[in-house]
């Protein structure tokens, strides 16, 4: 299992790998990628921010949560910081499991419970200017 906050260009295949064991026979990825608008506006670029090592140790707990309610041994999340232009991965999931089943849902609760709880803030920048737009905080706000 892999869980880490990246500097870098996130490489879709390479974490496929990673996760990709003979005992599986399913691997889920969702990918996060950076769109050209947000609330009606279109958005220039984004620019991701964390407290890395609490970001890590969050991501990490999401990975013992899915291995307790799925059986899941191999999985793995990587978000990105810094700037990112539009198309670019902003975080990667990939869970492989036996079945296809599991595999979808652990996918779909790591992608949800991240946004829930990971220290990680978003701050969307277009002509007018710029506003910080997420982060844990701003998800319990909306409820």
């Amino acid at each position: 299992m892999i869980f880490k906050i990246s500097e870098t260009r996130i490489d879709p295949d390479a974490l496929y790998r990673l996760v990709l064991q003979d005992r599986n026979g399913a691997v889920v990825t969702f990918c996060g990628v950076v769109r050209n608008h947000a609330n009606n506006k279109p958005t220039r670029y984004l620019v991701y921010e964390a407290y890395p090592e609490m970001a890590e140790k969050k991501l990490t707990e999401i990975g013992a949560e899915v291995a307790a309610r799925w059986n899941i041994q191999d999985m793995g999340i990587v978000h990105r910081v810094g700037r990112l232009e539009i198309g670019e991965i902003s975080v990667l999931v990939a869970v492989s499991s036996p079945h296809r089943a599991e595999a979808f849902e652990a996918c779909r609760y790591a992608i949800d419970r991240l946004k829930e709880v990971v220290p990680i803030w978003k701050k969307e920048v277009d002509e007018n200017g710029e506003e910080w737009v997420e982060g844990p905080s701003a998800a319990a706000q909306k409820g």
